[in-house]
């Protein structure tokens, strides 16, 4: 089998190095490559017999397995320089560049062609040329035969590892329930840049109040019809917009940007001369949302006071686009599962609103979904609105989901192992909260997953605490599940 280095810096001399020594690959099975011959000269004097070259192509065209060995920040460009070389169908590529993603590695092999060649992500160290390394192996599109030779290449160097088909993930928090899905996210943030004005004199100044919501998580509680405090304030302040000449001088609402916001309030002015038409029009709203909430928020209260008039308020086009993106950005449930019915498959949570220093308002929302391709499209919905509306956007770096596979293999194993042991069926649910799972998948796509554990309540709180009497019945589960799968 021949291999090509690209890169014969520190670790692909290492790795060229052990391969010789490992006795199972000779020095001609191997071509190494580098910018300069003074680099290639250091490789000739540690491993007799290796070929070099400076041509890269060159390199790749013979051989089953390419290596880029190269420093994170030149890895694109070589791969621009040999994609066009890659025969999918005989070529596996292996990146052992630090901080390089599959995903990237994907994109960068398919910029411009439709080649798709198996790729593995490795994490070795130098001592792989005395074949002492522990080396960990991620593949993306690789079947088995391509993962055990490449495999079986860092085994000669030490110790390679591969996380195998099923991985049970041994975190959640009810016991008899076993979970196959949970939701990916990523957050929204909006920042709305404004100039300050002198607060009118000739204007009455109000302050509307929202309190008092059942607020929740937002992925666990976003089905649950639990209003949104900043969605609230931002109806109100749309509505009396059409009505009357409002100035906006301040909004503040929601803390967390994975709550589903109780409270927020925002102070705001009319002309004086129409003090008494809006506290009508106050009244009216008020009695609307009682209606409209009784149900679902029989506690929700929305107050309104007269208050001393502010120093200042924002210019107009800002309250405009803010006012009406607020307004229009979706908020709660956007698609249902069609995979687990009654599961949440995508749903968008508007955070909070915060004045920040002197120009700034800043509007975080978070979107949640078990699909990745609905959560990115319901991000970018979130992220249009408010750019039409003259923010600036930026997004988080993300999680990804689980997407729920009923059919799985793994789940069928402990669906029954339960059965077996305890004479009832478990429940099979998935959740609209994330969970590692999400992570693993995303590295290791090939994997079926399940996650089960003893009952647990108050979780990430100081109030954290386990119920011992399931630990027996979530052990022996494990137990069986491993010996039957």
């Amino acid at each position: 089998m021949k291999i090509a280095i690209l890169g014969a810096g520190n670790m692909g001399s290492a790795i060229a190095c052990g391969l010789v020594r490992s006795g199972k690959f000779q020095a001609e099975e191997i071509v190494c490559t580098a910018r300069t011959e003074a680099t290639l000269e250091r490789l000739r004097t540690q491993c007799p017999g290796v070929r070099t070259t400076t041509d890269n192509a060159a390199a790749v065209r013979d051989a089953a397995v390419v290596m880029l060995a190269v420093k994170p920040w030149l890895t694109e460009a070589l791969i621009r320089e040999i994609r066009r070389e890659i025969d999918p169908d005989r070529q596996s590529v292996v990146s052992v560049a630090a901080g390089v993603s599959l995903a990237q590695l994907a994109e960068w092999m398919t910029a411009d062609s439709a080649v798709r060649p198996a790729l593995f992500r490795v994490i070795p160290n130098t001592a792989i040329a005395v074949r002492q390394s522990m080396t960990f192996v991620a593949a993306r599109g690789a079947d088995e035969a391509c993962t055990e030779r490449v495999l079986g290449i860092f085994r000669e160097l030490g110790e390679a590892m591969l996380t195998g088909k099923y991985l049970i993930n041994l975190d959640s928090e009810d016991e008899g329930e076993i979970f196959i899905g949970c939701a990916g996210g990523i957050d929204t943030i909006a920042t709305f840049r404004y100039a300050m004005e002198e607060a009118p004199k000739n204007y009455s100044f109000f302050r509307v109040d929202v309190s008092d919501l059942q607020g929740g998580h937002s992925g666990d509680d976003i089905d649950k019809g639990r209003v949104n405090s900043n969605k609230v304030v931002a109806r109100f302040l749309w509505a009396a917009m059409q009505e009357f000449d409002l100035r906006l001088s301040r909004f503040d609402g929601g803390n967390l940007r994975n709550a589903i916001p109780r409270e927020a309030w925002a102070v705001f002015g009319v002309p004086a001369g129409r003090k008494t038409g809006v506290a009508a029009f106050c009244e009216r709203f008020a009695a609307d949302l009682g209606a409209e909430f009784r149900l679902r928020e029989p506690s929700f209260r929305i107050d309104f006071s007269e208050t001393e008039r502010p120093a200042s308020v924002i210019d107009a086009a800002t309250q405009r686009g803010l006012v009406y993106a607020l307004a229009g950005v979706p908020n709660g449930v956007v698609e249902m599962s069609f995979a687990v019915p009654g599961l949440v498959e995508t749903s968008t949570n508007l955070a909070s609103v915060k004045f920040e220093g002197e120009d700034r308002i800043v509007v975080t929302s978070s979107q949640r979904s078990s699909v990745e391709s609905a959560k990115l499209c319901v991000m970018r919905s979130v992220e249009a609105v408010f750019a039409l509306a003259g923010a600036e956007v930026v997004h988080s770096d993300g999680y990804p989901g689980w997407e729920p596979d009923p059919a799985s293999h793994l789940l069928e194993v402990t669906a029954g192992a339960y059965e077996r042991l305890f004479g009832t069926k478990p429940r099979v649910r998935a959740i609209h909260a994330g969970l590692e799972c999400g992570l693993f998948l995303e590295k290791y796509p090939r994997l079926e997953m399940v996650s089960f554990g003893p009952t647990l309540r108050g979780v990430h709180s100081p109030d954290e605490r386990l119920e011992i009497a399931t630990v027996p019945k979530f052990w022996d589960l494990l137990l069986e599940v491993l010996k039957t799968v």
